[in-house]
């Protein structure tokens, strides 16, 4: 996408220095400066939406761990119990 508006920017440089009227290039050298400034914000903003879903996926394995955790500890009590239930009932 910056290298789009870059693109552009020059592009739009060209046909200013094409005019050769002072006017044109100053006007174009305003656009080109905004075209940058543009392109720099957006591409913070894509900076910043990376980081903030890889934060996303990160929280969310390392929760998605916990449980599996949780889970493998859940069955171990299970079967805990299931022992312990068949070595009463053989007892008896």
């Amino acid at each position: 996408m910056r290298k789009i508006i870059l693109a552009a920017a020059i592009a739009t440089s060209a046909l200013g220095l094409a005019a050769c009227s002072e006017t044109a290039e100053t006007e174009t050298d305003e656009n080109v400066n905004a075209m940058t400034e543009q392109a720099d914000a957006a591409g913070e903003d894509i900076e910043n939406t990376t980081e903030a879903a890889a934060t996303d996926v990160e929280a969310a394995a390392d929760e998605a761990a916990d449980n599996a955790v949780k889970t493998a500890d859940e069955i171990g009590d299970d079967a805990l119990d299931v022992v312990g239930a068949a070595e009463e009932a053989g007892a008896e």
